[in-house]
């Protein structure tokens, strides 16, 4: 019913008990002040102010509604401060790839911070193989992911318009069933290779681990089983098919608590990567999500 100028300039000479000090406020002259208060008064068939020697005060009408006022205006900047920082709010959605397990790439963490940075972005997760992750990257299908990779590598020369940042490193440990001590003792790569193997996909980082110790030496893996599944891999060691690789928490606890074997001195170092097209790295979705995962790893290696 009533413009915010209108109501302003009445919260305001009601504040100040003077028109001449109001328009001061306001930035504007005498008269525009006092033809508002004479328009709000007969708009609303009340009179709100008295005239008195120091100035003007307000009538027992003004002082009831001077609260609603002021509710108002508050209520209208409220409005414009939120209006303003939605300019500076990421929007839209992000699109992240996920690999092995969400408690070691600290996926909970990740998430809840990076909702904090950006409650208007949606995220969107898509589980994979490392190397699914990759070429889904590539293909533009996803905007971010994990990857698994040797240390210092990343993505590698075939993927050059791939940029990576190494969140940690971690080593691939070589397990066989229980028992199977006297089987792998002593042993190598070459003769490991001849063993029953639980073997991966092409796009698993298993297979690029695996295949980069072995193939220098002329061998492949005897696979007697191909999963993609970290979880079935140990499920089929656990019941005695074969050897396979497991990140070195794992490893560790599988044979405390159900006597797998962990080859000695045989590990393959790895690194947990974050991976994104180098031509979007300063997209703000994408930037912001670096500058979460930051903050959740820190400068851990």
């Amino acid at each position: 019913m009533h413009d915010l100028p209108t109501l302003r300039a009445f919260v305001t000479v009601a504040r100040e008990g003077s028109v001449s000090r109001a328009a001061e406020r306001l930035h504007l002259t005498q008269p525009a002040v006092s033809l508002k208060l004479k328009h709000l008064q007969e708009a609303l068939g009340l009179t709100l102010f008295r005239r008195r020697p120091q100035g003007l005060a307000l009538t027992a009408d003004g002082h009831a509604l001077l609260p609603a006022a002021e509710r108002a205006l508050a209520a209208m900047a409220a409005f414009e401060q939120s209006a303003r920082a939605l300019h500076s709010t990421l929007h839209g959605r992000l699109r992240i790839g996920t690999i092995v397990d969400p408690e070691f790439i600290r996926l909970g963490a990740f998430l809840h911070r990076l909702v904090e940075r950006a409650p208007q972005l949606e995220t969107e997760l898509q589980h994979g193989m490392s190397g699914s992750v990759l070429e889904w990257i590539r293909r533009e299908e996803l905007d971010v992911g994990f990857f698994l990779a040797p240390p210092g590598e990343g993505p590698g020369p075939e993927a050059p318009e791939i940029d990576y940042r190494e969140l940690t490193h971690f080593d691939y440990h070589l397990v066989a069933p229980p028992g199977w001590g006297s089987r792998v003792a002593a042993s190598n790569w070459a003769s490991l290779a001849a063993l029953p193997w639980i073997v991966t996909p092409t796009l698993s980082a298993h297979y690029r681990l695996l295949h980069g110790v072995l193939d220098p030496l002329g061998v492949t893996p005897n696979g007697v089983a191909q999963v993609d599944q970290e979880a079935c891999m140990l499920d089929l060691v656990r019941a005695g098919v074969g050897l396979s690789l497991a990140r070195d928490a794992l490893a560790m606890a599988e044979r405390q608590e159900r006597g797998l074997v962990v080859v000695e001195g045989l590990r393959l170092p790895c690194a947990l990567c974050f991976v994104w097209r180098r031509e979007r790295s300063e997209e703000p979705a994408i930037a912001a999500a670096l500058e979460v995962l930051e903050s959740v790893w820190g400068g851990q290696r």
